[in-house]
């Protein structure tokens, strides 16, 4: 089990560390396994799963001061802890594979392919392919009209990724869902429900992706 936590833990000496910590926990008895300091003064903070329970994904939101993204390794005898994206970077999730991982910039205008052996990006995606809300007025500023990426997305499978643009979209109507081709990161089209789905979308990684309905009763799965 992974835990990111602030400083000090129930045992610590009174001199210890007060920073916040990433940790490595056994899921039976609680034993702390490993620990690491992330250097990061969290507003909140998510785990992103891998397929190998021995690694781990923590992307951390600092408010304006941007968004430092840990990526852990277990291997039942030392932790090793990368930072990825130059402290700007959003993991939305991982491929199927385990072998790429999907971010946004904190500004919401690039989505980006990265490979986990590494962190390397390996492909981008621009917010500016995206057309602006069909509702959206001549009048509206460009500023205004500009679609950008939201904080939540990831791979319907290994190839294909579903984003959203609903905070961008929300003054001009329901907000929109688009597939993306995460080998070229291209605009593969924008996805046509049967009604009107509000919310984000959220990637299971065998070829479907959920909704949860406005009031939070119905949840409904889709599929390519």
């Amino acid at each position: 089990m992974w835990a990111h936590v602030h400083g000090p833990l129930e045992h610590d000496a009174p001199n210890h560390d007060r920073g916040e910590e990433w940790l490595v926990i056994d899921a039976a008895d609680g034993t702390v396994l490993a620990r690491t300091q992330t250097r990061t003064a969290a507003a909140g903070s998510v785990h992103v799963p891998h397929p190998d329970p021995g690694q781990m994904g923590l992307t951390i939101g600092e408010g304006q001061d941007g968004s430092p993204l840990r990526w852990g390794k277990w291997d039942d005898h030392a932790l090793i802890v990368h930072s990825f994206g130059d402290e700007d970077r959003v993991l939305l999730g991982v491929s199927p594979s385990g072998d790429r991982l999907l971010t946004v910039t904190h500004d919401q205008d690039l989505l980006a392919v990265h490979l986990v052996a590494d962190g390397s990006v390996v492909a981008e995606l621009n917010a500016d392919v995206l057309p602006p809300h069909p509702a959206f007025e001549e009048e509206t500023t460009d500023d205004e009209a500009q679609a950008f990426f939201d904080y939540e997305g990831g791979f319907v499978d290994e190839n294909t990724l579903v984003v959203g643009t609903v905070e961008s979209d929300e003054e001009f109507g329901t907000g929109r869902h688009w597939l993306v081709d995460a080998v070229r990161m291209q605009l593969i089209d924008q996805i046509t429900y049967p009604f009107e789905v509000p919310g984000l979308p959220k990637a299971l990684g065998d070829g479907t992706w959920y909704t949860v309905s406005n009031r939070d009763h119905a949840l409904h799965i889709w599929a390519l």
